[in-house]
């Protein structure tokens, strides 16, 4: 086994190079979950996907990342940062160029699932090279602030770019667009980052217990995104839901008896962490899933074109980048307590502002007030709570550590999304009701979840960690 040997950390104001990879590394996994959707009319026509299975162009992306994170996460601590993120590049660029090679629709749904790996990889290989890169404090909370503002932008800018590209060149574009991003990643991360260095095993990997954890998380992540399409009652949904559960009861007694475990035990001592892994859950369930309702919003309800949608998200995109600096300030300001309860509470009023906005008009600057707020707390967020999951961690367990909250930010998006969209759907069938009605529910659930969250972090306060001086 290796593990890369971690360099003299960061600790001044320059950033440097390598933080230009870890960030468009980012910018490739968000843009690679976001692009596709504008391009999803053109794919079924192509590709003679039916209406039931084009969802799996973005649920096989999913799926994949969702259930192998954890695996990830422990493959970057056991065989080297830097490794597992040239590895995960290089895959993005294969797999995105066979996807705009596909001529069916069973080709491109594997490769969005091979896509899935790749961010399963390169999530936590790149949230673990920053973590040990950069000293704690002021210079990885402004590394990481820069990263997350990458995240957003591509999130946000990815159904604008996506737009423009499927506009010009047709669908496979926006597979294309990827493999030079990609490779150029690869290689400045086998230039820029340290090299993976040698050291005596200590137990061997877990490989029952990889797999009990990969079955199980990708199965429960299935279920979410399936069920609300299949039926909550449905036997097959019963019994995946039961399998799924099964398989993670076998994976605690194999973590238990096992002499080099996935998870360490050791980890879940540390209330930071598991703070964390809570907030991510619920980040997941409510700001990230926050645009979906507002596509439905711009492009079901009101009719916007694929690029005008983009252009909608813009205004979001530049103030999310502006929260996730913002965090990093006021961390090293206020302290991580503060910060995190500020994200929340502004979130939640900004979901509680825009919820009476959305209106039949379809007027777009009614809608600012509250898109400004929620993009706002997003982006403090964002970046406090990935401080937050690495405060106190040690080098060796950064990799897992990512891989544990990331994990429960898919599993908490996809689960949210589930709850939101059956909410949705359930006002929408009401007498008297329409998709406007259904929408404005989902947005306001959105704030009592994120008011939720708030309360959570006024549980938590002994996890905060002391201001560092002011960043830079």
């Amino acid at each position: 086994m290796s593990i890369t040997k971690p360099p003299d950390a960061v600790t001044g104001a320059r950033l440097g190079a390598p933080l230009l990879a870890l960030a468009a590394a980012q910018l490739v996994i968000a843009l690679d979950f976001s692009i596709v959707y504008v391009a999803l009319p053109g794919i079924r026509s192509a590709l003679g996907f039916s209406a039931q299975d084009l969802q799996w162009v973005v649920s096989a992306y999913v799926v994949a990342t969702g259930g192998l994170l954890l695996l990830g996460g422990r493959a970057t601590d056991l065989l080297g940062r830097r490794r597992m993120f040239v590895l995960a590049a290089l895959l993005y660029a294969a797999s995105s160029l066979v996807g705009g090679l596909s001529e069916s629709a069973g080709t491109l749904v594997a490769v969005r699932a091979v896509q899935g790996l790749g961010g399963a990889l390169l999530f936590p290989a790149t949230l673990s090279l920053i973590n040990t890169v950069y000293a704690e404090g002021p210079a990885r909370n402004r590394a990481l602030a820069v990263w997350g503002a990458a995240g957003a932008g591509g999130l946000c800018f990815g159904s604008l770019l996506g737009g423009a590209l499927v506009q010009l060149f047709g669908w496979q574009a926006v597979f294309f667009v990827n493999v030079p991003l990609a490779g150029a990643i690869a290689l400045a991360g086998h230039l820029l980052f340290p090299a993976d260095t040698r050291r005596p095993a200590r137990g061997g990997f877990d490989i029952l217990g990889a797999l009990t954890a990969t079955a199980g998380i990708t199965l429960l992540v299935f279920v979410l995104v399936r069920a609300p399409e299949t039926g909550w009652r449905t036997r097959e949904t019963a019994l995946l839901a039961l399998t799924a559960l099964a398989l993670t009861a076998i994976f605690v007694v194999v973590e238990s008896r096992s002499r080099a475990p996935l998870v360490p035990p050791r980890l879940f001592a540390r209330r930071g962490l598991v703070g964390a892994m809570a907030l991510t859950a619920l980040y997941g369930a409510t700001f990230s899933s926050t645009p979906y309702f507002l596509t439905l919003y711009f492009q079901t309800l009101h009719r916007y074109t694929a690029f005008g949608t983009g252009l909608a998200f813009l205004v979001p995109a530049v103030i999310v980048a502006i929260g996730a600096r913002l965090g990093a300030k006021a961390v090293s300001r206020f302290g991580l307590h503060r910060t995190l309860l500020g994200g929340m509470l502004a979130g939640a009023a900004g979901a509680l502002t825009l919820g009476p906005a959305l209106a039949d008009s379809g007027s777009y600057p009614p809608l600012l007030p509250g898109l400004l707020l929620l993009s706002l707390g997003q982006g403090i967020g964002w970046t406090a709570m990935w401080i937050a999951a690495a405060a106190g961690v040690a080098p060796d367990d950064q990799g897992i550590a990512s891989g544990l909250a990331s994990t429960t930010l898919q599993v908490g998006g996809a689960l949210g999304l589930a709850i939101l969209v059956a909410s949705a759907n359930s006002i929408t069938g009401s007498a008297g009701a329409g998709p406007l009605d259904g929408i404005r529910t989902a947005v306001h659930l959105i704030a009592a979840g994120l008011c939720c969250g708030a309360l959570m972090v006024l549980a938590q306060r002994r996890t905060h960690i002391p201001p560092t001086g002011p960043a830079r």
